[in-house]
Parts: C-alpha cells; sequence; structure tokens
C-alpha cells in the first residue's frame, strides 16, 4: 500500500465535505429562520428528533446538542415509534425528522402521525422537494445538493456531515436567542473537566458564618484571637454600616509585632490594608486565580453586582487549587 495514495484519498474525502459545508452555508435561509422560531415557540411541549440509519445517528447527536445548550429535547428511534414509543409524541410538541431521500418507510408513520393532530408541529429536514417528508411537513429546510466522498455516490459522508453542522447550527441559533448563558451551561454539566472549567467564585468562596469579618475598631489582640479560631490567615474589616474598608493577613500580623512594641492595642483600621480587591460572585475561578497570581496575594474579598463594599464572601487560592483548576 502506498502512503502518498493513502493520503491523497484522505484529503479528497476531506474535501469532498468542505464543498457540502459551503454549499450548506450558501443555503442558508428563511426556512431555516423558521425551523429556529418554531422550536422557540416550543415552550409547552417536546423537541423530538428522528431519523434513520446514519440520519438517525445524526440526530441522536442533534438531540444530545440541543439538549446541552438550553433547548429540552430527545432522540425517538423511528423503528421503535411504529411498536409503541409513537405514544412520546403528545400535543404541543415539535418533531424534526431527518431523511436525505425523504421516502424512508420508518419515517412515515411517524409523518402520519403528526399529521392526524394539528396540535404537534413537524420539521422536515431533507434534500428531496418531491418527497413525503417534505411535502407533509410544517417547516421545511431542503438541504443543498450534495456529492458523497465515497466510489458511486452511495456512502453517506459529505451529507452526513452537512447535517451534523446544520444541527449546530440550529442549536446555537437558539441557544442565543435564549440567552443561554456559561452559568446556565454549568448547571447541566456537573461532572467533568468542563464543569471544572465553568466553576465561579461563588461555588468555592468561604460565606456566612466562617466568614472572617471584624470591625474596623477592633483592638490587635482580639483580632489575633479571631484570625487563629478562624484558621483562615485573613480578617475582612468593615465599617459600623458594614461596609469592607480593609483586610489583613497574618503575615502583616508578623510584621506589624516586629516594628511596634505596644501593637496589641492598636486599632485595626490604623494599620490594615485600606481598599481590598474584590470580585463578582459570578467571576470564574479560573479568572480569580489568575488574578490573585497577579497581584501576588492569595484570597480575594467577594461582592454581588455593583454592591462593590459589601463583601459575601472570600475566596481563597488554596480552594481553587483544590478543585483542580489551574
Amino acid at each position: 500500500m502506498q502512503s502518498d495514495r493513502i493520503q491523497k484519498i484522505a484529503k479528497e474525502v476531506i474535501q469532498y465535505e468542505i464543498n457540502a459545508l459551503k454549499n450548506l452555508k450558501n443555503s442558508i435561509n428563511l426556512s431555516l429562520s423558521k425551523v429556529v422560531k418554531l422550536i422557540l415557540n416550543c415552550k409547552q411541549g417536546k423537541v423530538i428528533i428522528s431519523g434513520v440509519g446514519k440520519s438517525g445517528i445524526i440526530a441522536r447527536k442533534w438531540a444530545a446538542t440541543f439538549s446541552s445548550t438550553g433547548t429540552p429535547s430527545f432522540f425517538l428511534d423511528a423503528t421503535n415509534a411504529s411498536h409503541g414509543d409513537m405514544g412520546q409524541i403528545t400535543s404541543n410538541d415539535v418533531v424534526i425528522l431527518i431523511s436525505n431521500s425523504g421516502q424512508s418507510d420508518e419515517l412515515k408513520n411517524i409523518i402520519q402521525y403528526t399529521s392526524r393532530n394539528k396540535n404537534i408541529n413537524l420539521i422536515g429536514v431533507t434534500s428531496k422537494k418531491d418527497s413525503v417528508l417534505y411535502k407533509n411537513s410544517n417547516v421545511t429546510f431542503q438541504m443543498p445538493p450534495i456529492k458523497e466522498a465515497g466510489p458511486e455516490n452511495i456512502v453517506p459522508t459529505s451529507s452526513t456531515s452537512a447535517q451534523l453542522a446544520l444541527g449546530d447550527a440550529i442549536a446555537i441559533a437558539c441557544m442565543r436567542y435564549k440567552n443561554f448563558t456559561k452559568l446556565d451551561f454549568k448547571k447541566i454539566h456537573p461532572s467533568g473537566n468542563l464543569s471544572i472549567k465553568l466553576k465561579t467564585v461563588s461555588d468555592l468562596m468561604i460565606a456566612g458564618k466562617k466568614l472572617p469579618i471584624v470591625s474596623e475598631n477592633m483592638k490587635m489582640k482580639k483580632a489575633l484571637n479571631i484570625i487563629t479560631k478562624k484558621g483562615l490567615g485573613v480578617l475582612i474589616i468593615k465599617k459600623k454600616n458594614g461596609n469592607t474598608t480593609g483586610i489583613i493577613t497574618d503575615g502583616d500580623f508578623k510584621r506589624i509585632a516586629q516594628k511596634h512594641s505596644d501593637f496589641e492595642n492598636l486599632d485595626l483600621k490604623k494599620i490594615m490594608k485600606k481598599n481590598p480587591i474584590t470580585v463578582n460572585k459570578d467571576t470564574l475561578a479560573a479568572s480569580a486565580l489568575s488574578l490573585m497570581n497577579t497581584k501576588k496575594i492569595t484570597s480575594l474579598c467577594v461582592h454581588n453586582g455593583r454592591k462593590f463594599k459589601k463583601t459575601i464572601g472570600l475566596i481563597h487560592m488554596h480552594d481553587i487549587l483544590k478543585s483542580n483548576i489551574s
């Protein structure tokens, strides 16, 4: 076997698929807008996606991508649909059928079932305008003419690549219109590396009774006992109105003790570091860690919204590192 020939074949296949994606891009029109709007308006029902063969595999991927980006959906096996699973389709649902030919026998029963219920909307994704699927769908998207990469134009390759890309385009369009943010994404991806990357300061911060907040009028002697008791190596200092005015670390205590023989009777407000650095509770923990490294500090005050002076938590470098965030 010649390596050069193998590489040439591989490049030809990829080029066929690139051409298919270019054709798909040029085919994006008002039909796609109608598809997205119908999905976005499906608020009382479900989005159900089905297909046969390779298109069925793509349909399963569509359903997974939709669900992970804020559009709840599931895959319906076309064969099982004809043996009882059709009951999963109910009023107000949107059914998406993907079929290159639009003539697959397994899909015809689903088409008939949805046609009988006016409250079920059918979206047909097919390349054939004269197909059963195209003619019986409420909304259609016609795939452009595509030449498959394999010999004799019989192996689903370029067509399935285009179907896959179309599903991603629809899912992301819905995601953006729903204002589905990284925080929403994190909620439905609680496990794995992606969830770790999306952890925010509020997920890891110290709050409530554990928060080491003291009055700016407190004497150093008492403050020293509290910082030892809390075991966090830092105290957040506030005024009577609750606004944060400063911060002091155990390192600061040691340096002050060396300079002042009577340091225990000093007020915190006289020796504290004023205007401590604070971050919003929705800041990514990775960003907070980067800020600490830049400023060469080990902890940050945490605020909510625009209330910069109201400290609601403390985020420590060790807690971020323990979560495998770097």
